[in-house]
């Protein structure tokens, strides 16, 4: 049977089948826009519409008009919806606003229906289009991490937008919308797949412990749904009945069912109790969270536009208000934006990854998986180090460093922390390295000089670095390579040696004059950049001979990346050998990296 035609009971979306996604998918996709669109046309229509109403239905005739009625009409005669009403084609009007209206419809129902998903072993396959056809795969072993975005208008459709983010520019692949739970489940699927692990089948099995199974497929209707959650309300009313009785629930049943689904969708918890325990989960009070964005580097920016702009006022300076009052209600904007998004921020580890997950209204939620970490960098800035607080960010393969809105939002996998939440996200996100870094991360956070193993800078590296000379170092420890600098802005960024992608060594004429040189270890684009500014040349050339070769050793025994791979062998090897469907998603030892480009490592 295709997936296309699948019974009610089928939840299972990655069976390699074609779906489709939820029928409201077109509307919440573009459908807004022709609905602003015409809102925008109504309003500002909306007098002419109450005077094409007065002109069909005024008594008498036109010589009972006044002087200025007659000159009124001949002022809107000349525009087109008055040349319309003048003409008599009201009727061929609303005709043709009939037949845009159907063609709208139908070039929804056009769009929902070209449009279908598949999820094989290998691949997320998408293929869309009703003129111009197109095909997008995205590659397992190539997935760095699945997003899951539930904007405020979606929600009130059940629905929500899964997002697989892969290794490469502009590579994502888009489903947009699903059901809410069905992208849930989606998600732990392509997650089991990626891991090299086989997919469970969700299909006629029961719901394991801490999961929560789909009970209907996303393309049913809402009243479908409502049918269901008034069918689970009252499970007295079956048993009460004959058997082969089906009472239907009143249309006032369904509906309030519906809202009591919705309603505690907006006040489920983004993640489910059951994925991580709760001392794992890190919360930010929401007054650190306003205080650290006002002490951020955009209030700075904000006194000085509100400076110039007085001065402009007092100096009647009018071109003053045109430059920088727009400046400044953008800032106010980008502020307001920053606090709404670390509103009800989590992040937690899962068997499948670190959930990472934000918003109030509109929320958003990814899940990393391991392996795909490239870099790590807790920064705190001078205005928040009498609290000790930190932001953490982290490069991974797909995003960019210039990306901006929910794109940068992803790099950012803790806005404001102590150092014991700094504590925590690293033990997430290296949980392998997390007991041997430790150390190095207390060291790295506040310490100088040689303390806790990190390299030391030589006092003449004072006329490159001034104030921050004695703070640069560099350590490593489990495959980790851990670099601390900065003094206005405290750096500590951390790099898994396998998934380095090449170390560089420079010396400059004014270094090389002091005996220094630079070391730069590069990882994919991304906002972190790990740099060891200065340091003593024969060091620097020991650590590059060092990292270099352990990097090489490292890449060739990760296995990180098929993390669910080891836990299944002993289920893969009593399985049927006549399933092909099962084979396990591993491939031969010379598989390309699944952390983006090929290891390009300078030695």
């Amino acid at each position: 049977m295709s997936g296309l035609e699948r019974p009610q009971g089928v939840v299972n979306l990655a069976d390699g089948e074609w779906h489709r996604l939820h029928p409201a998918s077109p509307l919440l996709r573009g459908g807004l826009v022709f609905l602003a669109v015409l809102g925008f046309v109504i309003a500002n229509l909306r007098e002419r519409l109450i005077d094409i109403f007065l002109t069909i239905f005024a008594p008498g005739t036109g010589e009972q008009v006044d002087d200025e009625y007659t000159g009124w009409r001949q002022d809107w005669a000349n525009d087109p919806v008055g040349g319309i009403v003048s003409n008599g084609l009201v009727g061929w009007a609303l005709l043709g606003l009939a037949v845009v209206i159907i063609a709208v419809i139908v070039g929804f129902w056009l769009s929902w229906r070209m449009h279908t998903f598949r999820v094989t072993h290998e691949a997320v396959e998408v293929r869309s289009g009703i003129l111009f056809r197109s095909h997008r795969s995205a590659r397992l072993d190539r997935i760095q991490g699945i997003n899951v975005n539930r904007p405020l208008f979606a929600r009130l459709f059940g629905t929500a937008k899964l997002e697989v983010s892969v290794a490469g520019q502009s590579a994502n692949v888009q489903l947009a919308y699903l059901g809410s739970a069905l992208a849930d489940a989606l998600r732990a699927d392509v997650l089991r797949l990626a891991s090299g692990a086989r997919a469970e089948r969700t299909q006629g099995r029961p719901a394991m412990p801490g999961e929560t199974l789909p009970a209907a497929s996303e393309a049913q209707s809402g009243a479908a749904e409502a049918q269901a959650g008034a069918a689970e309300t009252q499970p007295g009313a079956a048993s009460s009945e004959a058997p082969a009785v089906i009472r239907t629930p009143p249309v006032t049943a369904r509906a309030g069912a519906l809202v009591t689904q919705r309603v505690d969708e907006f006040l489920a918890p983004e993640l489910d109790p059951n994925l991580a325990p709760p001392e794992s989960v890190v919360h930010l009070p929401l007054g650190r969270v306003v205080g650290s964005t006002l002490l951020g580097g955009s209030t700075m920016w904000g006194i000085i536009l509100v400076a110039i702009i007085v001065i402009g006022v007092t100096t009647r300076q009018v071109w003053v208000l045109f430059s920088f009052v727009p400046a400044a209600i953008g800032l106010v904007s980008y502020t307001w934006s920053r606090i709404t998004r670390s509103l009800r921020y989590s992040i937690a580890g899962t068997p499948d990854g670190v959930r990472i997950g934000h918003g109030l209204l509109s929320t958003a939620n990814q899940t990393i998986p391991p392996g795909r970490v490239h870099a790590i960098e807790a920064t705190q800035w001078v205005f928040w180090r009498p609290f000790g607080w930190w932001s953490v960010r982290i490069n991974v393969a797909g995003q960019s460093i210039s990306a901006s809105g929910d794109a940068a939002q992803r790099t950012v996998v803790l806005p404001v922390g102590t150092a014991a939440d700094v504590h925590r996200v690293l033990a997430l996100l290296l949980p392998d390295a997390a007991a041997d870094v430790e150390p190095l991360v207390d060291a790295g956070l506040i310490g100088r000089g040689g303390a806790g193993g990190f390299s030391t800078t030589p006092r003449r590296a004072a006329w490159l670095r001034p104030f921050s000379w004695r703070r640069i170092g560099l350590a490593a420890a489990s495959g980790v390579a851990v670099i601390r600098r900065g003094a206005l802005v405290r750096s500590l960024s951390l790099v898994p040696l396998a998934r380095m992608q090449s170390v560089a060594l420079s010396v400059g004429p004014v270094e090389r004059a002091l005996d220094l040189a630079t070391l730069r270890l590069h990882t994919v684009t991304g906002p972190v950049t790990a740099v060891l500014p200065v340091a003593d040349r024969s060091e620097a050339t020991a650590l590059f001979e060092h990292l270099s070769h352990e990097a090489v050793e490292r890449a060739a025994s990760d296995t990180s990346h098929h993390w669910g791979a080891a836990a299944t062998s002993p289920v893969i090897a009593t399985e049927p050998a006549t399933e092909p469907a099962t084979e396990p998603a591993t491939g031969p030892a010379t598989e390309p990296s699944p952390h983006g480009t090929e290891p390009d490592r300078v030695g």
